[in-house]
């Protein structure tokens, strides 16, 4: 097993999670963007890269929180898989593809539907094709919800999760302490901005149905913590009673023992969004599950190699763990 081996010179959690977002400059790859309907009539935006190997498997990318298919990990993968030889395709949650959706009802830790829409199309388009799916941070959380929902009958072969939030609850409670508050900070202003816009945009475009579903949330203002969103926001807008609930029945860490695929989950114990209590004991994993923990590397940071040459380990260990599982070897 290819193990990670932290940076020096990044010697904390927070070092390792900002180095990429500040000081990486991202990969340029020329990708192809495909739409996908949903079943409600919202759309999902899915860009693809890599080689046209029919024989090659394909591995589904899915995002964090206020990213997108752009984001540099979701970017650096891409570029690694491809140099393997295998096609990936990054899925842009709803509204994260640069243009607004057209529902009220948006993205969220839990939204494993969107997944499974996004599996059966696949599935339907390549029904030859071997599929895997790597989740970071809220796409983690979705994917494994996803695995442990679908048990035997998932259509994926391998999956792997990275920097989960397994608990959601104890995870809004860890953002709002020390520095991590700066994080909250930036998702909430994000996730705000996003909503007022989303309310002009309907309103201008006379989808009224829609913006009367946002509209009844009421005042957005006076929200300081994921519990406030995910209360006044995210549950009555996804069909859920209170932040509690949304959490309860979102966590993945519940649906862990369910799941059937081959599965790796990599994590740190110093993430500066989960509490190492947050992190699920070994007990409670599935026969098939595998977990790298560290005690260093930060949310999706995990950087190797000297200052002038950083690398990035789950860039290389993806595409490793990949063919190891999926061509049967131990």
């Amino acid at each position: 097993m290819s193990l990670f081996r932290p940076a020096r010179w990044l010697p904390g959690g927070h070092s390792q999670t900002l180095f990429s977002v500040l000081f990486r400059r991202a990969p340029r790859l020329q990708r192809r963007r495909e739409r996908l309907t949903l079943s409600d009539g919202d759309f999902l935006d899915l860009d693809w890269y890599g080689p046209d190997s029919p024989d090659a498997p394909l591995v589904i990318l899915l995002h964090g929180l206020t990213g997108s298919s752009s984001s540099l990990y979701i970017l650096g993968q891409q570029r690694a898989l491809a140099a393997q030889g295998w096609p990936s395709v990054a899925v842009n949650w709803r509204g994260c593809s640069g243009e607004p959706n057209q529902r009220a009802r948006s993205y969220h830790s839990g939204a494993s539907e969107d997944l499974a829409e996004v599996v059966a199309y696949l599935s339907q388009q390549q029904p030859e094709r071997t599929l895997a799916a790597v989740g970071y941070s809220l796409g983690g959380n979705v994917l494994l919800k996803y695995l442990g929902e679908t048990g035997s009958d998932c259509r994926l072969r391998a999956a792997a999760a990275i920097s989960v939030p397994f608990r959601l609850d104890q995870c809004a409670d860890r953002i709002r302490q020390g520095f991590s508050r700066v994080y909250q900070t930036r998702f909430l202003r994000d996730l705000l901005a996003y909503t007022r816009n989303k309310q002009r945009l309907f309103a201008h475009q006379g989808l009224h149905a829609e913006h009367a579903r946002l509209s009844a949330i009421g005042s957005l203002e006076g929200m300081d913590s994921f519990w406030d969103f995910d209360h006044r926001v995210t549950a009555p807008l996804h069909g859920f009673a209170s932040a509690e609930d949304y959490y309860r029945r979102c966590s993945s860490r519940y649906f862990l023992s369910a799941i059937r695929v081959p599965t790796l989950i990599i994590q740190a114990l110093d993430d500066p969004f989960v509490f190492p209590h947050t992190v699920p004991e070994l007990a409670e994993l599935a026969p098939g599950t595998e977990m790298e923990l560290y005690p260093k590397g930060g949310h999706v940071g995990f950087i190797e190699g000297p200052p002038w040459r950083p690398s990035y380990y789950l860039e290389r260990r993806m595409p490793e763990w990949l063919d190891t599982v999926l061509s049967g070897r131990t």
